[in-house]
């Protein structure tokens, strides 16, 4: 696919419903309220929900271990040591599923 894509933050969901073979899943973003205001729909074949729910569960999987092992490293850094440890890592990484 060429060309730029939208990007859409979300930190919730409002709601979903499925017609026609379709889940249509309300994203939100919560205001400066503390409310959940919706930002996007996302759209998604009923067949291919099972695929896609995989795949962010794997994410969070990959997640939850880069973030065991980042604290393991930093609390490794905070024992004292002759060579004053390494800085900690940015926090930031990448998956592809």
């Amino acid at each position: 696919m060429s060309g730029t894509r939208p990007t859409v933050f979300a930190d919730g969901v409002i709601e979903a419903q499925v017609a026609h073979g379709v889940a249509r899943i309300t994203l939100a973003v919560t205001g400066s309220d503390n409310t959940a205001q919706p930002c996007a729909t996302l759209c998604v074949p009923v067949t291919q929900m099972p695929a896609l729910v995989n795949g962010m569960a794997n994410l969070l999987r990959q997640i939850e271990e880069r973030v065991r092992a980042q604290v393991q490293q930093q609390q490794a850094a905070a024992q004292p040591s002759a060579s004053g440890g390494e800085a900690p890592a940015s926090g930031a990484f990448k998956f592809e599923g």
